[in-house]
């Protein structure tokens, strides 16, 4: 099966809930490759890499996200894969 790239923005109650380290442990859980980060705005960015029934059942996921969050909207763009090799949590930029 051939990997699919996935570029999400989360918006909503999305930093200080723990997101961007529950977005790791999924991304674990899926075997994605990738990266999340906060940004300045509140909102969450996050790049995932591998088979597409994982891509989605992680996009699904950040549709509710770690139990604290409040997901307003996530918005997805599909991307050419670079081949990232696994997954970090990013500083803010």
């Amino acid at each position: 099966m051939e990997p699919i790239r996935a570029h999400v923005l989360i918006t909503g109650r999305v930093q200080g809930v723990g997101f961007r380290f529950s977005t790791a442990d999924m991304a674990a859980v899926y075997k994605l490759n990738g990266w999340v980060r906060n940004l300045p705005d509140g909102t969450v960015e996050a790049v995932f890499e591998g088979d597409r029934p994982a891509i989605e059942a992680i996009v699904a996921w950040c549709h509710k996200g770690p139990p604290h969050a409040h997901v307003q909207q996530v918005d997805l763009t599909y991307e050419t894969v670079e081949g990232l090799n696994g997954f970090e949590i990013r500083r803010s930029r």
